[in-house]
C-alpha cells in the first residue's frame, strides 16, 4: 500500500520557511519500510497528538510520519496521528509533564531531558562513554536500556523505544575551537555554551572552561541570534535542520556525548487503548525508531558537508585532540558515576567493548 502522509501538522510562519528549506535541500534518504503485518481489528477511533522540538526536516519527524502512516495503515484509519514538530506545544520537560497530566498523548525527547524521571538515563550524558555508532546502537537495544524504558512505570509516562539523537558537537560564534583551552579561553573569556536543563552536561561543560547556561532549545536561536550564548552543542543534522549556520560560524567535530531520544506515550492515553492497539503502537515505534537510526546516520554525514558548503568553518579533531577533551572532563566520571551507577556504566562499557573488539 502507498503511504498517504496524511497527518495533521500545524505550522506557524518560520515552520513553513523551514519546512520549504528542508525539502529544497534534503538529501537522498532511505525510504522507510514497506508496512506488512495483518490490520488489527475495530476497538474504537483515536486521534493521537504527537509534539517535539525538532524541524519538519529532521530524521526525527520523517520517521515519526512513518509511524503514524503504519499506525494508520493497519487500523484502517481509526489510529490517526497529529504531528506537531518544532516545540510548538513546548519544550521537553514541559511536553513530558502534558503526558503526564493527559493534555498530551506523546512526545518524543533526548534522553538528557528525561533523566529527572528516571535517573539511570543520565548515563547517556556521560562523555565519550560510548566510541562509536555501532556501540551506541548495541547499547540501545540491550537489557540495559530496556530497564530504563521500564523504569517509566508509575511516572504516568510510557517509555516506547530508544531512537537516535546522535553524536554531540560544538557549534559557536567566538572562535575556532579544537583544545579545551579554546573553550576556556587563555586570554580571552570562556564561552557561552547553552545546554539543556540537565547536570551532567553543565558539569562538562564547567570542567572545560565554559560558561554553560541552560535553555529551552525553542528559545535557542534567538538567543544565539542576540549574542545571549556564544554557542550550544548538538549533533550537525539538528543544527542544520535548525539553521543554526546562520547565526554560528564554527564547528568542532567534538562528539562528546552520544544521546537517544525516547518515543512515550502518556499512560492515560495508553490505558485508553485496546490491548491490540497497544501492541500495535509498541510494534510501530520500534519499527520507527530502526527507521530512524537508519536515516539519521544518513543525515548527520550529508548535514555536515551542507554546514561547511553554507560557510561554517568545521574543525574536525584528530585522536590526540580528542583525547585531551576527555582528560579534561575526567571529572565528571568522578562526580557522577557513585550517582548514576557504577554497575549499570562499566555494563554499558562493556558492551562497547565487545562491539570493537569484533570490529
Amino acid at each position: 500500500m502507498t503511504p498517504r502522509w496524511s497527518h495533521a501538522v500545524a505550522l506557524t510562519g518560520a515552520a513553513i520557511l523551514s519546512l520549504g528549506i528542508a525539502q529544497a535541500q534534503s538529501p537522498e534518504l532511505s525510504a522507510p519500510p514497506a508496512i506488512d503485518g495483518e490490520v488489527v481489528g475495530d476497538h474504537g477511533s483515536h486521534t493521537i497528538r504527537m509534539g517535539f522540538g525538532l524541524s519538519e526536516g529532521s530524521p526525527q519527524y520523517l520517521s515519526s510520519r512513518y509511524f503514524a502512516d503504519i499506525l494508520e495503515q493497519r487500523s484502517e484509519g481509526r489510529l490517526t496521528v497529529q504531528v506537531f514538530p518544532n516545540s510548538q506545544l513546548g519544550d521537553d520537560v514541559q511536553m513530558m509533564e502534558m503526558l503526564q497530566t493527559g493534555t498530551l498523548d506523546m512526545t518524543y525527547p533526548s534522553s538528557s531531558a528525561a533523566t529527572s524521571y528516571v535517573s539511570e538515563l543520565a548515563v547517556f550524558d556521560l562523555p565519550f562513554l560510548l566510541p562509536s555508532r555501532e556501540a551506541a546502537i548495541e547499547v540501545l537495544q540491550s537489557e540495559a536500556a530496556q530497564s530504563m524504558l521500564d523504569a517509566f512505570e508509575g511516572s504516568g509516562i510510557k517509555a516506547l523505544t530508544f531512537s537516535e539523537n546522535g553524536y554531540r558537537q560544538l557549534s559557536n560564534s567566538a572562535r575556532p575551537v579544537a583544545s579545551p583551552e579554546d573553550v576556556a579561553g587563555l586570554d580571552v573569556r570562556g564561552l557561552t555554551v547553552r545546554t539543556m536543563e540537565n547536570p551532567v552536561h553543565l558539569a562538562i561543560w564547567e570542567a572545560l572552561g565554559a560558561n554553560p547556561t541552560p535553555m529551552a532549545f525553542g528559545e535557542l536561536f534567538s538567543a544565539m541570534e542576540q549574542g545571549v550564548v556564544d554557542g550550544q552543542e548538538n549533533p550537525w543534522s539538528t543544527i542544520l535542520t535548525s539553521n543554526f549556520q546562520e547565526v554560528q560560524d564554527y564547528g568542532s567535530e567534538t562528539r562528546h556525548v552520544y544521546t537517544p531520544f525516547v518515543m512515550m506515550m502518556s499512560e492515560r492515553t495508553w490505558d485508553r487503548l485496546h490491548p491490540d492497539y497497544q501492541a500495535l503502537v509498541q510494534e510501530a515505534a520500534r519499527q520507527s525508531a530502526a527507521y530512524e537510526i537508519q536515516i539519521s546516520a544518513e543525515y548527520d554525514d550529508w548535514a555536515r558537508e551542507q554546514l561547511e558548503e553554507r560557510g561554517m568553518q568545521i574543525t574536525r579533531l584528530d585522536d590526540a585532540q580528542i583525547a585531551a577533551f576527555q582528560e579534561a572532563v575526567q571529572p565528571v566520571y568522578e562526580e557522577w558515576a557513585p550517582e548514576i551507577g557504577e554497575e549499570l556504566i562499566a555494563e554499558i562499557q562493556q558492551i562497547a567493548a565487545s562491539v570493537a573488539d569484533d570490529q
